[in-house]
């Protein structure tokens, strides 16, 4: 039985394959699969290593890979790629692709999971950076203490209905220390 009939065969839509790494690149940007089963030795410039860090280099989906051969290098430079998110040794069996492919899956929401939450505190930092700074214009040019430059900054994002971060940001621009704040000299 090949891969496809064995994945059909557990319930799973194959959206497409392909015959060298640099199909599989084009089909996966297409076709934006759940998760991608690809061979290490693929024919062509692009193999399968080089592929799969493509997929994930554009966040299109996890991917597991096959391959006939199981010694430590090539499983070294696997693990290497992030987005890699399984390895079977061929001949597979139908149990470890079923699970390879439901940790893949896991993994992949788990890192994109994450990603969306570093960049949520990222901007969440961006944020507060600026609120730092337009409260020191408002000490330094309005003669406010720190608490009373917080409140009123608080103030106008809730009258503005806009962030604070844009109400800092409107603050310290208005100052005209923006150069300053974006580290221009």
């Amino acid at each position: 039985m090949d891969v496809r009939e064995m994945l059909e065969g557990m319930g799973h839509l194959v959206v497409g394959e392909a015959g060298d790494g640099a199909t599989a690149v084009e089909m996966a940007r297409s076709l934006r699969p759940d998760v991608v089963l690809m061979d290490i030795k693929m024919p062509g410039p692009v193999d399968g290593l080089q592929a799969s860090r493509v997929i994930f280099e554009e966040e299109i989906c996890p991917v597991v890979l096959l391959s006939a051969y199981s010694h430590e290098q090539l499983v070294d430079e696997a693990s290497s790629i992030m987005g890699i998110c399984g390895y079977l040794v061929k001949p597979i069996k139908e149990e470890d692709v079923a699970v390879a492919l439901r940790l893949a899956v896991a993994m992949w929401l788990y890192y994109k999971g994450l990603k969306e939450e570093n960049a949520r505190l990222h901007r969440k930092l961006e944020e507060r950076e600026w609120v730092e700074l337009a409260k020191r214009v408002l000490r330094d040019k309005h003669g406010l203490g720190e608490a009373e430059a917080y409140r009123l900054i608080q103030r106008m994002s809730m009258d503005s209905r806009r962030s604070m971060g844009e109400v800092a940001r409107a603050i310290v621009f208005a100052s005209g220390i923006e150069d300053i704040a974006l580290g221009r000299p």
